[in-house]
């Protein structure tokens, strides 16, 4: 029986040894977490994309967990108090990693120091979309409508979400004042929109994507100077004559701070390898979603450019979480 003790705990030291030398090696070898947001989001579905075909590498799953409201900060708190073992991942974007700072007193967590960035996975513009009802076939007709009626309002995924700052973005350059009314997420702004409860709204093209498919909301102009390589057909802010209106939406994989380096440079490895692949590029192109795999010290930066961008823009416009 003491041989047989000794032997176990020699197992297990060498077992704890091995994880010291290389925590990847066996990594991951049960269930991960892949914390989203709302159902419906692009965050939703781009954390069901990359995490089936993770699931399909690994032969291990990947389950997507979402926590809905305070524009994803909730799922991010998640991620920041979690174990730093590779098991609780987040999908974040400018809202909770950016604008969450101006925008909540009391922030449960800090974004550059509480997470271990991974990578980049997507890059995206904004949809400016009118429900079918709303008389008009381009912005300069939307403008001239709303000064006309003022029975216009707008939609967005919540406070200080990229689809809010994108709406407050348009109100300054096209001298209007919409009314925001903010929903728990990018998913029940478009059931609003399609609802007829609001006549305007900002979203994705991964969250319109079907419904604009369908011919159930209508397109005006994507965010961008260009037209939108996932988006072809919709003109871009600047041929709307709205070239102020330009937003990128981004979204970035993160583990909670202190993962191992090994866990996080396989995660990076492999995500990355994902991305890259003709037909997952092409599969987020149809989408809405360009594929934009990066170093975790890429995201990194990317995150502190985007906080020097946008802290000071929201505090000036007096944006608030209420």
């Amino acid at each position: 029986m003491r041989r047989l003790a000794w032997m176990a705990t020699m197992a297990a030291l060498a077992a704890a040894a091995s994880y010291a030398a290389d925590p990847a090696g066996d990594y991951p070898s049960k269930p991960i977490r892949l914390m989203g947001q709302s159902a419906g989001s692009t965050a939703d579905y781009l954390s069901r994309f990359v995490g089936q075909k993770l699931t399909e590498k690994w032969g291990q799953s990947v389950v997507v967990d979402n926590r809905a409201g305070a524009g994803g900060t909730i799922a991010t708190e998640i991620v920041a108090r979690a174990a730093s073992d590779g098991y609780t991942l987040e999908m974040g974007h400018a809202g909770t990693h950016v604008s969450a700072v101006s925008l909540y007193k009391n922030l449960p967590y800090d974004p550059v120091r509480d997470f271990a960035p991974i990578t980049l996975v997507a890059k995206l513009v904004t949809v400016l979309v009118v429900h079918p009802s709303v008389p008009v076939a381009s912005v300069q007709e939307l403008i001239a409508y709303a000064k006309r009626t003022g029975n216009l309002n707008y939609a967005s995924a919540g406070p200080g979400t990229i689809s809010h700052l994108t709406g407050e973005l348009f109100n300054q350059v096209a001298g209007l004042k919409l009314p925001h009314i903010p929903y728990k997420g990018a998913g029940l702004a478009l059931n609003a929109l399609l609802g007829g409860e609001i006549q305007v709204s900002f979203l994705s093209p991964t969250t319109a994507y079907a419904q604009l498919k369908a011919g159930k909301v209508k397109a005006l102009a994507v965010s961008s100077r260009t037209r939108f390589p996932g988006a072809p057909g919709i003109p871009s802010a600047a041929e709307a004559g709205v070239p102020g209106m330009e937003a990128t939406l981004w979204f970035g994989m993160f583990a909670p701070a202190r993962t191992p380096r090994p866990i996080v440079m396989k995660l990076n490895r492999e995500i990355g390898g994902i991305l890259r692949r003709d037909d997952v590029k092409e599969a987020l192109l149809k989408r809405g979603s360009e594929a934009t795999p990066s170093t975790p010290e890429e995201l990194g930066a990317w995150v502190k450019s985007e906080l020097a961008k946008w802290t000071p823009i929201i505090r000036n416009a007096g944006i608030r979480a209420d």
